[in-house]
This record gives structure tokens, C-alpha cells and sequence, in this order.
């Protein structure tokens, strides 16, 4: 049972919100399912983090968020992480086995592994309707500071983003995990803005906090200290996919009969893998030939009404 959890709170004023999430779980199991090695895990577990964070912003029940960001000279390759409105994620590496290089301190090179320049992609889809599609250039390839850039160019928020995945130096497992986003809204005036850029220069890693033992509500308290803090709700998030037999169904569907036969391997099965969760789910020939079969009842009986 994960114990990752999300929080969110306000001033009273309406002028600053911050929201706190603690994934250590999701990224560990990110990791696991991916087999990344360790910048790879970073870049994910820091992506998977953010989606977490913008999700639950969300106001719609079904709505969803799909983060996409590609380096121009990436060794990730693509990284995607696709969040609920419950903030619940799931995401993956495209080349999740890619080299790690460090810094002279010994931090992870992400930005080297992501690719300094190319573009964040931000998708909301809030279940009807077309989904919001925006799209920025990275700036760092960091990914904390292009979350940051995304909000400022394409929603015109004043944002401070911090993102932390914090690895064991021996075995590379996962130890801590977490994020913190913090926005200026209309209400802010210039003294509340003032206290708060103090309060942000002072604020140590998100991961340091963490291994401090500091809850993500304290967490957002200290991020706002001087201020008078409300919670507007803590919740449990999770990694969580939600492939099924009946999708890739679905998908298949859109294929021609013969292209559903091709499926089918020298075993006779057709196999196909989700990317989020790695779950295989198999199709036989005669499964295969019961889809086909289906479509066409169906097709038929749109016809007739």
C-alpha cells in the first residue's frame, strides 16, 4: 500500500497556493517496472512528480494531464508521465537503460541524460471537448525549471517549481521522492511576493526536507512562512495504470481484418505490452478471428437502425 500523499493550501487572501507531494512509492515503483538506470530514474521519477501535482489541480472528475518532454539531444529519449485529477500517475522512459554521467558534486546530470533544448509538451484533456494542448521550450532540461517556464509562458502563473528524487548511492534504489509547486494568484500584492521570494531562496531540497522527516504539510509551511496557511484537502496518490483487455480491443478494432490476423505470431498469439504498467495481455488466433467477427455484428447492426 502506497503512502504517498498530496496536499494542497492557500492563504486566506487568495494571493499564494502551494501544493506538496511526497512520491516516494510511485517512483519507486516507476523505476521498478522500467528497470531505469539512475539519471533515468531521476528524470522520470521528477517528471511523474510534476504530473502528480498539476493533476490534482484539476477540477474535473475524468479529467487527465499527459506531461511529454523531449530533448533535442536526448539520451531518455522521450520521458511521459499522465496523471488523474485525483493526482494517481503512471509514465515511462523511451530508452529507460540510458548511460548516467554526474555532476562534479555528484548530483545526477539529468539535464545531459533529458537534453538542454526541446520542448515540454502539456496536454489537458478534461474528458469532452478538445483537450488544451501547450507546448514550450526547454530551458534547462532539469525539468523542475521548465514546469516553472511552462507556467509562466503558457498560463501567465508566476510559479516556483521544486522537484527531488533522492537515490541510494550503492544500489541506486529509490529512497525518497517529492515535489512542491508554488503559485502566485491575482490576489498577491507586492509585500506577500516580496516575503514569499525570501522564504523560496531559503528553502532547502525537496528530498532534504523529506529525509528530515518533515510531513508535506509542514513542508508547505515552511514555504509560506509569515503567512497564515489553509489546507484545502491531503489526499493518497498512487501509480496507477489503467490499460484493459477491452482498450487494446478497442485499438485493434481500428485495424483491417487482415492487419488483426498479422497479429498473430508463429506461436499462433498476438501479444501487446502496455508501456505504463508493462502488464502483457495475449490474444489468440481464435480471439483474434472472435474480434473480427464482432466488429462486423456490430458494423451490421449500426447499419440497420
Amino acid at each position: 500500500m502506497s503512502k504517498d500523499r498530496i496536499i494542497r493550501c492557500i492563504t486566506p487572501d487568495g494571493g499564494i497556493m502551494a501544493c506538496a507531494a511526497d512520491t516516494t512509492d510511485i517512483v519507486y515503483t516507476g523505476a521498478k517496472l522500467h528497470m531505469t538506470s539512475p539519471v533515468a530514474t531521476a528524470a522520470l521519477g521528477r517528471l511523474l512528480t510534476a504530473a502528480t501535482i498539476m493533476g490534482a489541480q484539476l477540477k474535473q472528475d475524468d479529467a487527465s494531464l499527459t506531461l511529454r518532454i523531449k530533448g533535442d539531444e536526448s539520451e531518455t529519449g522521450a520521458v511521459i508521465a499522465v496523471s488523474d485529477s485525483k493526482g494517481n500517475v503512471k509514465g515511462y522512459v523511451q530508452n529507460p537503460d540510458c548511460p548516467t554521467e554526474y555532476y562534479a558534486n555528484g548530483k545526477l546530470n539529468v539535464a545531459k541524460a533529458v537534453g538542454r533544448t526541446g520542448i515540454l509538451n502539456v496536454m489537458k484533456d478534461f474528458g469532452a471537448g478538445e483537450p488544451y494542448v501547450g507546448q514550450v521550450p526547454l530551458v534547462s532540461g532539469e525539468i523542475a525549471e521548465d514546469i516553472t517556464s511552462y507556467y509562466a509562458t503558457s498560463e501567465q502563473i508566476p510559479t516556483a517549481c521544486a522537484l527531488g528524487v533522492l537515490l541510494d548511492k550503492e544500489d541506486h534504489q529509490v529512497l525518497l521522492a517529492g515535489g512542491l509547486l508554488i503559485q502566485l494568484l491575482p490576489g498577491a500584492c507586492d509585500e506577500d511576493i516580496d516575503k514569499l521570494e525570501k522564504n523560496i531562496s531559503e528553502l532547502e531540497p525537496m528530498t532534504t526536507m523529506l529525509a528530515k522527516g518533515m510531513s508535506i504539510e509542514e513542508i508547505c509551511r515552511t514555504a509560506l512562512k509569515g503567512f497564515d496557511v489553509e489546507v484545502l484537502d491531503e489526499a493518497p496518490v498512487r501509480y496507477a495504470c489503467s490499460c484493459s483487455r477491452e482498450k487494446i480491443i478497442d485499438a485493434f478494432s481500428t485495424l483491417s481484418d487482415d492487419e488483426i490476423r498479422s497479429l498473430a505470431d508463429e506461436k499462433g498469439y498476438a501479444e501487446a505490452v502496455c508501456h505504463f504498467c508493462k502488464k502483457k495481455h495475449r490474444f489468440s488466433k481464435l480471439q483474434l478471428e472472435q474480434i473480427i467477427k464482432e466488429r462486423a455484428a456490430s458494423s451490421d447492426s449500426d447499419k440497420t437502425e
